[in-house]
């Protein structure tokens, strides 16, 4: 497959019709969102609009989610349609984020380092009360989440998994029996590609190789499961260790949240 043709089938796969626990797909000719049935926050995950409509379509989504008392994400990526998304909504009052890069990796041939066995402590986890005090004392650490924020995505990650738990995995790495990484994996229905996220490791043990092995404990969960391609949203931190591991450039993304006015 060309790159082209990886692009086109990861937007269909997992941008365009994919679902997602707890959310209700809604699709108009421009745009994609995805309603979140737990939380008050949302997100758009598509959008392929001209330069004459996206004034008005922005406009509609901003009615849209006031009007369902949500939050939301538009997730823009740097080959939508208009190539100037991110300025315009930026215009509008959201707040963009980092840029993050898609990359993607064939596992049709997976580099060895990723399909040996695994070298660390590294658990499957499924008792969302642990999860929930991974993500507490793991991800809210390193990703500098406040309290409120961080608890919403807590809360949504765990209903994600109580409500589809064929969805999604999750791995924590282990030290002296203490959680210090943790990561999980995305398995979107009838999908080619398995969606890497929040892979974490406290300060104090970064360099042992803990993110490597969570990425090496997804692979193979996704080559048992079938899945051709493994992506992630990584971060300028991230991308080298992915890119060491045959991970390629698909595309660019940065996430442009809006927040409903405070009543």
């Amino acid at each position: 497959m060309t790159h082209d043709d990886i692009r086109a089938l990861f937007d269909q796969q997992e941008r365009i019709n994919a679902s997602y626990p707890n959310e209700r797909r809604e699709a108009t000719p421009n745009i994609v969102r995805y309603i979140s049935q737990t939380q008050p926050f949302s997100f758009i995950l598509y959008t392929h609009a001209d330069e004459t409509d996206i004034e008005r379509i922005i406009d509609e989504q901003i009615a849209y989610f006031a009007g369902i008392g949500h939050g939301f994400e538009w997730k823009t990526y740097s080959h939508d349609t208009p190539p100037d998304l991110v300025e315009r909504l930026a215009r509008r009052g959201f707040v963009t984020e980092e840029r993050e890069t898609v990359m993607v990796l064939d596992l049709e041939s997976p580099p060895p380092a990723l399909v040996q066995p695994l070298a660390h402590d590294i658990r499957r986890i499924s008792d969302t009360r642990i999860i929930r005090d991974i993500l507490y004392n793991v991800q809210r650490v390193v990703f500098h989440d406040d309290d409120a924020e961080s608890q919403r995505h807590i809360e949504s990650f765990v209903a994600s998994i109580e409500q589809s738990p064929d969805q999604v995995a999750f791995y924590a790495a282990f030290i002296d029996d203490q959680p210090v990484s943790a990561a999980w994996i995305s398995f979107a229905p009838g999908s080619d590609f398995a969606g890497l996220w929040a892979g974490a490791t406290l300060e104090g043990y970064r360099g042992r190789g803990l993110y490597t092995a969570l990425l090496a404990a997804r692979a193979q969960e996704a080559l048992r499961r079938e899945r051709r391609f493994l992506y992630i949203d990584a971060s300028p931190m991230s991308r080298p260790i992915v890119a060491k591991h045959g991970f390629f450039e698909l595309t660019t993304t940065i996430p442009c949240e809006w927040k409903p006015a405070e009543s």
